[in-house]
């Protein structure tokens, strides 16, 4: 599909993109193009013919032109950060690399809005913000880039608060497969104009377009921010306390179910000593009266459902070792097993089946032989299994692709989907057609529309040949 890395090489391209950007931007460096090749997944590696990077959209507009015109596969790349071998290309061609696009264009406090480049970090966004006295607060835990945050739908921690990317982009700046530009939204935080483009291009994974301006919703920075963590005997009883707790309208800003086994490697990695048993990490945000109320609220209820230890850091040094200890957990997962790799699932259910979907991703887990630990953003339905492999052992492989299967085909029958925030990039392709049904044909007609040579991040999401 579209792979034409010998047509590259006699079309003399890299000279052919002299004319559009400077050569100390342009890189076919061995080194470069293996950095390029991958990201935190465990899909095989692909290099790409040439990297760029471009500093202005002029430049991206005229950068797709080119390979429109000789139908030259384009892979948009921020931070590398993605779990599904998104912007891995798998086509050869050219990536282009937004890291040198990363300028605040407008900060707006007063309609809470600011305007970025792709290649942005959100912890580079963060502390500008701080300035203001606002905050950006989507976290999927690692530093990505804005772009790649929207490209595939990102959420994380914050999201039973704030919501996910499609609902913190107020407008997009997209370059099309021919070069042309548009806008997909507004700075109004609402419109009945027409169709909801930013939504079809939020977590459309490169496949539609390049994102070269995004325009966000931001947040006042809370008067008082508490963290906590909430003991349980029994995952059950964690989760139908945390479903209660949204039922009674309680505004957590985040609220994390962690497994006892794995409290047990986090305390074994990261030299904390937390409770081994099944916990909630929470966190509050708000005036200081509201928080105090809320935090009355969740231990009482909690309480009525088995928790036997509720404890809260309202430092600011407490609460960013409890939620560094939560973000890496993949990475304390590596630590406790080393040499080994971790697949790490990404399943989304409705919150009525999340204990079932919990418990049946443990028993596929034990079943398989293979250890490994369950994580959620238990607000959203949405939760993780990390499992650990020797990518090396045909069969511990195959029982992790067996395990992951399992996982999906489970949330798929209870009304969930095969990815809540990783995205589907080439690791839930072949999951599209049973979650999507006929539906699946009304999105490649669209990229078809969009992109009819296919240069944009082919072979991704879902096949056209």
């Amino acid at each position: 599909m579209n792979k034409v890395k010998g047509g590259l090489k006699s079309m003399n391209v890299v000279e052919r993109l002299k004319e559009i950007l400077p050569e100390n931007r342009i890189t076919t460096n061995e080194t470069v193009l293996l950095n390029h090749s991958h990201d935190e997944s465990l899909h095989p590696s692909s290099l790409p013919d040439v990297v760029v990077f471009p500093q202005v959209k002029e430049e991206v507009v005229e950068i797709l032109r080119f390979a429109n015109e000789h139908k030259i596969p384009v892979v948009p790349y921020g931070a590398g950060s993605g779990l599904e071998g998104q912007t891995i290309p798998i086509c050869g061609g050219i990536t282009i690399n937004f890291q040198e696009m990363n300028k605040i264009i407008d900060i707006n406090p007063s309609d809470l809005l600011v305007v970025v480049q792709p290649g942005i970090t959100r912890l580079q966004l963060n502390a500008e913000l701080g300035k203001h006295g606002l905050f950006f607060p989507v976290d999927p835990g690692a530093d990505a880039t804005l772009g790649g945050m929207a490209s595939t739908n990102a959420s994380g921690t914050t999201t039973v608060r704030y919501g996910a990317m499609k609902d913190n982009v107020r407008d997009l700046e997209v370059v099309l497969a021919d070069g042309s530009v548009i806008h997909t939204g507004s700075k109004a935080k609402k419109s009945s104009s027409g169709y909801r483009l930013t939504e079809l291009f939020v977590g459309s994974e490169g496949t539609l377009g390049a994102f070269t301006e995004l325009t966000l919703q931001l947040y006042g920075i809370p008067e008082v921010t508490v963290a906590g963590r909430a003991v349980f005997s029994s995952l059950q009883n964690a989760v139908q306390a945390a479903t209660s707790l949204l039922q009674v309208g309680v505004p957590i800003a985040r609220m994390e179910l962690v497994e006892a086994i794995t409290i047990k490697d986090m305390n074994k990695s990261a030299g904390t000593n937390y409770t081994e048993d099944t916990t909630l990490f929470l966190e509050f945000h708000g005036s200081k009266g509201n928080v105090d109320g809320d935090l009355e609220v969740t231990k009482e209820l909690f309480t009525g459902f088995g928790c036997y230890q509720f404890d809260i850091e309202k430092d600011s040094i407490g609460r960013k070792k409890l939620w560094e200890v939560r973000h890496n957990h993949l990475y304390i997962l590596k630590h406790a097993n080393p040499g080994k790799k971790v697949l790490n699932t990404d399943v989304c259910v409705p919150l009525s089946a999340l204990v079932e979907a919990i418990e049946f991703s443990r028993k596929c887990i034990e079943e398989s032989g293979l250890d490994g630990s369950i994580i959620g953003h238990i607000g959203d339905g949405n939760f993780h299994a990390g499992i650990v492999l020797d990518a090396n052992n045909l069969d511990e492989v195959e029982k992790v692709d067996y395990v992951n299967e399992q996982i999906v085909k489970f949330a798929l029958s209870v009304g969930g989907t095969c990815t809540g925030e990783h995205g589907v990039g080439l690791g839930k392709m072949k999951y599209q057609q049973d979650q999507h049904g006929k539906a699946l044909d009304v999105m490649k007609s669209i990229k078809e529309v969009l992109d009819p040579n296919n240069i944009l991040n082919p072979g991704k999401i879902f096949r056209l040949d």
